[in-house]
Formats: C-alpha cells, structure tokens, sequence
C-alpha cells in the first residue's frame, strides 16, 4: 500500500511491530495489550515496544495514548472485502506481514469469519497444489492446541518470518512441514510459534501466457 502524504517510511523492527498489529486488530477488533506486544516480538521489556509505538505515532501510523495501550487505533483503515495482507513464505521464511495491500472482494459473510489474505512466495507447497504467486485464504486461530495434525498454516517465528506449512505438534515441539521434498522441515519450541491462520481455500490469479 502506498504512503499518504502524513506517513513517513518504517524501520524493519517498526514495521514488524505494525504488521502484527494490523493481523491482531484484524482478528480480535480490539488492540492488544503491551505484554502480548513484548511476547509477538521475542522482547522481554515494554521499553522497547513502547518506543516502536512512539515512532508509529509520530511517523502517522498509528494514534496511541502512551501508558493504554488499549487506546491504540491504526489510522488509513481497511474499509470492505478481505484485507491482503502481504505475502508468506512457501521456502524459507521470510519478514512477517507487509502492511495491507489490497482486498479481495467477495461476501460480507465471509469478513465475518475474520478471514484475510496472503501471497504465496516460493514453491515449497506445491505438493498441496499451492504455488508461487497464489493468494491462500486463513481464518484465525483461536486455539493452536486443538489444530489437527497436518492442518495447514500461516505461522510467524519471532525474529524470523512468516511461513505457509504443515503444522504438527510432539509435545513441546512443533514442527513445520513442506509440501515439498526439496526443503527441510522447520522444528521450534511451540511457544516459539504464533499460529496467525488455518488455510480455508487458494485462489489463483490468471497469469499472463507465456510467449
């Protein structure tokens, strides 16, 4: 998405910060609290969420009153359809969330669900018949601990990235699986891993012929 005349760019920290706030308040329609901010980033201090939050402010990203956090608000909101809001990973992983792109335009009855979109980069799902450039369709999480083994899913790792896998879960640990035999699996502490999203359909774009 463009920058309007009041935003000013952001840094890569700030901009991860955003982008996990644009998917919260996209599922929850309620801001998050600082802690769960410092537990999204992999940070073990408010300073240094509250200072990514002073430069969303003064940068013309957010409006936020310093000390509630409950009293954030995303300013340029989205407004109908169901918000892309960036792209994940089908290889490695890759930066979290890019602010939101564009939307697709399909029933009000779906928004309702919370569902959102992301592009497809890499072609380490295409075993599951999801490849480079497709736009995948998630619905919110509201608890990991009852997904089905193998269910697929839009997962972020603090620090890392954002990533389209397989999810299965052997105790602590959970494991994100490739639908493609070319890339390793990606194994983590499951309170390393924030599930963002079940896949509930692919949508694919036609494509320009080739010549």
């Amino acid at each position: 998405m463009p920058l309007s005349s009041t935003q000013q760019p952001l840094t890569s920290a700030q901009q991860e910060l955003y982008d996990w706030l644009a998917g919260y308040i996209g599922q929850h329609r309620h801001s998050p609290s600082i802690r769960q901010m410092m537990e999204a980033m992999g940070l073990r201090s408010p300073a240094p969420v509250q200072s990514r939050l002073r430069h969303l402010q003064q940068k013309g990203w957010i409006t936020w009153q310093e000390g509630q956090a409950r009293t954030l608000q995303l300013l340029g909101g989205i407004s109908g359809g169901i918000p892309v809001l960036g792209a994940v990973a089908a290889g490695g992983l890759v930066e979290t969330f890019d602010d939101v792109q564009e939307h697709l335009d399909l029933a009000a009855v779906l928004e309702t669900r919370g569902l959102f979109a992301l592009t497809v980069n890499g072609d380490s799902m295409i075993d599951a018949h999801i490849a480079d450039g497709d736009l995948v369709l998630m619905e919110p999480v509201p608890d990991p601990a009852r997904l089905r083994e193998g269910t697929i899913v839009s997962a972020l790792v603090p620090g890392s990235g954002t990533t389209l896998k397989h999810f299965h879960r052997s105790g602590h640990r959970v494991r994100l699986e490739a639908a493609n035999p070319a890339y390793e699996a990606i194994v983590v502490d499951a309170d390393q891993v924030t599930i963002q999203g079940r896949l509930v359909a692919v949508w694919r774009q036609a494509r320009p012929a080739a010549v």
